[in-house]
């Protein structure tokens, strides 16, 4: 009997910060597949950022490390190039809202064209977390509000010290 390839999807995003909403879309995501690479994106079009990409990798290995399935690292360049590079036969990609969708659909078309091997799924997200953002999280916590039910608990000690000060 032949052996079984390992089913890989990659999930990337820029994680500033790591919210529940991505951990939901990471935990049913390893239901369908073997191994799960959440990948930081060093992402040309997000200048900056709240955390630096180390500190993001931190925030997901102190959340996920403890996880057999999910392997966490940081990528530049193409995802498509990545997902191939990794063996993975998916990308896994989560949708809010149309505004989203738009977005991805473009995206997913382009990389479609680049490497049609690569598929692209999309999952919607779960309705606890419909309204969850990262900006939206950043501004929260500027104001002062608590963001314990949107983020894991190390997360927010995080991006309270870094946007407080506190």
């Amino acid at each position: 009997m032949a052996e079984q390839k390992k089913r890989i999807a990659l999930f990337a995003a820029s994680f500033d910060p790591l919210t529940n909403g991505h951990l939901d879309l990471i935990h049913r995501a390893e239901r369908a597949f073997d191994e799960i690479v959440v990948a930081v994106a060093q992402n040309v079009d997000k200048k900056g950022g709240t955390f630096s990409l180390e500190e993001r990798l931190s925030m997901l290995r102190d959340v996920l490390g403890q996880d057999p399935k999910v392997r966490v690292q940081s990528f530049s360049g193409l995802v498509v190039d990545f997902a191939e590079e990794l063996g993975a036969t998916a990308i896994v990609r989560g949708l809010r809202a149309m505004s989203d969708f738009e977005y991805e659909f473009e995206m997913a078309l382009m990389n479609r064209h680049l490497k049609p091997e690569v598929e692209v799924l999309f999952m919607m997200t779960s309705l606890e977390f419909l309204y969850v953002s990262s900006s939206r999280l950043k501004e929260l916590t500027m104001f002062g509000a608590d963001i314990d039910e949107f983020v894991p608990p190390e997360v927010a000690k995080r991006l309270k010290e870094k946007l407080t000060g506190s």
